[in-house]
């Protein structure tokens, strides 16, 4: 179980890679871009994953994920400064990061509510790294979207794939995680 532990910690550390990699590469504008009035800009989906980070992970074992000073609704209304939503961002994932580091396997069976809804700490934490990715996906897609031609891949580029297998097969076996190459 502290397998899980480790294993869950690296893939928000892969999710939070993509994301950094793509914003990394967009200006201020085009991260307040959206395609519609129905759709979220990148700037709105971070301030949203930090809103919900903050949330969710602060005092996790003994309150609940869904806390009385959160307003959800606002983090899908845009804001003027980009730094706060990137530093509201970073202090996101830091809560989320310390207190997965701080969990141990004797948590993982502990009962915690989101809204009420107890679940337990496995099923809490599997629950969010679905959330993160499905938006983390959206952001990477914006990112494409925007850069076009200049996008450069965060995985298997176009075209490559056999590439991509020769070299890996070309390796011994072994065991790794398929994260260790992209956590650069």
């Amino acid at each position: 179980m502290n397998n899980f532990l480790e294993s869950q910690i690296r893939l928000f550390q892969y999710y939070k890679s993509l994301a950094d990699k793509s914003i990394a590469v967009l200006t201020d504008e085009q991260l307040s871009f959206s395609l519609n009035e129905n759709s979220n800009s990148i700037h709105v989906i971070m301030h949203h994953l930090s809103g919900n980070m903050l949330s969710r992970w602060t005092d996790f074992l003994t309150t609940d994920g869904e806390k009385s000073w959160r307003n959800r609704d606002s983090e899908f209304e845009v804001q003027i400064d980009i730094e706060a939503v990137k530093n509201r961002w970073e202090v996101g994932w830091k809560c989320l990061f310390d207190t997965l580091n701080d969990l141990t396997v004797m948590d993982l069976d502990k009962i915690v509510y989101i809204r009420n809804q107890g679940q337990t700490v496995m099923d809490a934490i599997n629950r969010q790294v679905a959330h993160y990715a499905y938006h983390i996906g959206q952001i990477v897609y914006l990112a494409k979207y925007l850069r076009n031609e200049e996008w450069v891949s965060l995985s298997i580029p176009k075209n490559k794939s056999k590439d991509y297998n020769y070299e890996k097969f070309s390796l011994e076996k072994n065991r790794t995680n398929f994260t260790d190459e992209f956590l650069i």
